[in-house]
């Protein structure tokens, strides 16, 4: 199926780390909210020895929030790894969410954001299973995904939901059951970040 004009620019777009960064931070208004759930969630600064895994990072847009030398961001695409290694802090690979090249256990934290949405449920379960098996037991889980705005006079995000190339956005049960039982879900709720609204969830990886 031939993609839509407002697709085909996205997707240009998101090939182009440098306008695609703008444009996220622009409609994010820097990213605001996410950085602070990172900052609630993780407390990437807490003083301590804790690795951080970033599963899906992208361009590294968030690796500035974490101690460099204890953080790892992951990607499929080597044009965002190739940017983010050149203009961020942190170890960068490029590895498949369905088999991370990494060692068990060998993690405390992790950060998703706006991943899962993109993924179909086998897909999303094997990469679910892949974190949990690359982090440590009662390991802390930040995960953030795209819903749909729930103020109805929020027009630019409705606009921005509908234009969103994720094709599986979730209710919150459908996520649960992503989850597994590998995941304890500590809390849930919702933020806002410049016109975009995301469904927050906290998990502890089980024994």
């Amino acid at each position: 199926m031939t993609p839509s004009p407002a697709d085909a620019l996205l997707d240009k777009l998101s090939t182009t780390p440098t306008l695609w960064n703008i444009l996220r931070w622009i409609v994010e208004a820097g990213f605001h909210g996410e950085r602070l759930a990172i900052a609630r969630e993780l407390r990437p600064w807490a003083g301590d020895s804790r690795r951080f895994l970033d599963f899906g990072c992208g361009t590294g847009e968030f690796a500035a929030t974490f101690p460099p030398a204890r953080y790892v961001g992951i990607d499929l695409s080597p044009t965002y790894l190739r940017f983010a290694g050149q203009h961020r802090p942190g170890s960068y690979l490029a590895t498949s969410g369905e088999g991370l090249a990494l060692a068990d256990s060998s993690f405390d934290a992790a950060l998703v954001v706006g991943v899962i949405h993109h993924l179909p449920d086998e897909i999303a379960s094997a990469a679910i299973a892949e974190i949990h098996r690359a982090l440590r037991p009662g390991a802390t889980v930040l995960v953030m995904e795209d819903i749909p705005p729930p103020d109805p006079w929020n027009i630019a995000g409705h606009l921005m939901h509908w234009l969103d190339r994720g094709g599986y956005i979730r209710s919150e049960a459908d996520y649960r059951a992503i989850f597994g039982p590998g995941f304890a879900v500590e809390r849930s709720y919702a933020i806002r970040s410049g016109i975009c609204d995301y469904a927050v969830y906290v998990l502890t990886r089980s024994q």
